[in-house]
């Protein structure tokens, strides 16, 4: 794949309408020591539940498709139907890895230009931040929510530390990512024949020499990782934090 071949996408106006979203909800979830924190209750209602109603709530995502573990397509079919999420277009069994659930995601959207990935674990997501990604990537090809971070990093090989970048140029990189729908399946694509495992789908579109454009994300649009995130989760949603 030809890198010029996507310069222009960052400049070609898209509609903010034909944007479809893919929540990935297809992990193991071994750091969560046995708990399914897709399913897990959050303030009377899984968490996953919280993450969709974002994308059902706000006006720039048209239709959704959940990726899930085979195990979970099922009941979260059965929830969405309750609950009346009418953007989700379907549920599906991902894949052996992140990269190959989203690529499995893209392919059941239909009629989309532009495509926004989720991780199904941040249940704090807001209508107001898809917002603010979508119409990034809808003007720049693709975009990210970040913030600054706060702590220190140091760069280290065998336990020694090797340098100490600038802070001021390091941001952590949330979801919802937003993105050309072409751009990406074709970013996924080469990733995938050049053998190059990418961490997220900005990575994907790096390596073809694509500028992602980042805005500014929200604190509380956290991943539930680990069980002491789901306690935070919790008192969060029970206003148990002052």
């Amino acid at each position: 794949m030809h890198v010029r071949k996507w310069t222009h996408l960052a400049r070609r106006v898209i509609p903010c309408q034909s944007c479809g979203a893919v929540i990935v909800a297809a992990g193991s979830a071994r750091r969560m020591a046995g708990v399914d924190k897709i399913m897990a209750d959050l303030g009377g209602e899984p968490l996953l539940v919280r993450t969709v109603r974002a994308f059902q709530e706000t006006a720039v995502v048209k239709q959704v498709v959940i990726v899930a573990r085979p195990n979970l397509v099922g009941p979260v079919s059965a929830v969405c139907e309750a609950v009346g999420f009418s953007k989700v277009k379907a549920v599906i069994t991902g894949g052996d890895t992140r990269q190959a659930s989203v690529q499995l995601g893209l392919a059941a959207l239909s009629g989309v230009r532009l495509a926004a990935v989720q991780d199904g674990a941040r249940p704090f997501v807001t209508p107001q931040l898809i917002d603010r990604v979508v119409r990034a990537a809808n003007t720049y090809g693709a975009a990210a929510p970040a913030l600054g971070v706060k702590d220190t990093v140091k760069v280290a090989k065998g336990g020694l530390v090797v340098r100490t970048p600038d802070r001021s140029t390091l941001f952590a990189v949330q979801t919802p990512q937003a993105f050309d729908f072409d751009l990406l399946r074709g970013a996924l694509s080469q990733a995938q024949k050049d053998g190059a495992a990418v961490t997220d789908d900005c990575s994907a579109v790096e390596r073809l020499g694509m500028k992602v454009r980042l805005v500014e994300g929200e604190e509380e649009n956290f991943k539930v990782t680990t069980r002491q995130d789901l306690l935070l989760a919790r008192a969060i949603v029970q206003g148990d934090l002052t």
